[in-house]
């Protein structure tokens, strides 16, 4: 039991501060020389590519992959009902993500929303579907709740 609340704690340490520092990686592309076309690093050799600054192409890569990773991390630590809507965001982002790294694609948050069209309607009538199945629930918890406060607190009679 003890290990499970020590491993709980440090995994919940480890969201904590990746949703802290996730956002500082936005302002990466400022350590970058403006004037960059190509740049060497333990990962390999980054080009520009279609944004031919390399500043630029971080800056959208980034722009695109932090808002993705906050998604991430906040559906895979939901517990509701209705996690599956944060399904759509995060496929737009993905799909953004894509057109940025993709060199072919010429223009870049332009139609990436219509591939996530089928994804969200997919979502849409799961989540509708879950949401008839426990909307008899949710009416008997009101009823319940109705109940108990006449039975606390009668109605004078007159």
């Amino acid at each position: 039991m003890k290990n499970i609340r020590k491993s709980s704690l440090w995994i919940g340490s480890f969201i904590t501060l990746a949703i802290i520092f996730i956002p500082y990686l936005l302002y990466i592309h400022q350590r970058i020389s403006a004037e960059a076309t190509n740049i060497e690093t333990i990962f390999g050799n980054f080009e520009g590519g279609i944004y031919i600054k390399v500043q630029t192409y971080v800056y959208f890569l980034f722009s695109k992959l932090v808002p993705l990773l906050l998604l991430v991390i906040w559906f895979l630590t939901n517990k509701h009902w209705w996690v599956h809507a944060i399904i759509i965001p995060i496929s737009v982002y993905l799909f953004q993500l894509i057109s940025v790294i993709n060199d072919s694609v010429k223009y870049v948050d332009e139609i990436e929303f219509i591939y996530s069209v089928p994804l969200t309607i997919i979502v849409m009538v799961v989540l509708y579907f879950i949401r008839s199945k426990i909307a008899v629930y949710i009416q008997a918890v009101d009823l319940k709740k109705e109940m108990d406060e006449t039975m606390n607190h009668p109605k004078p009679e007159e």
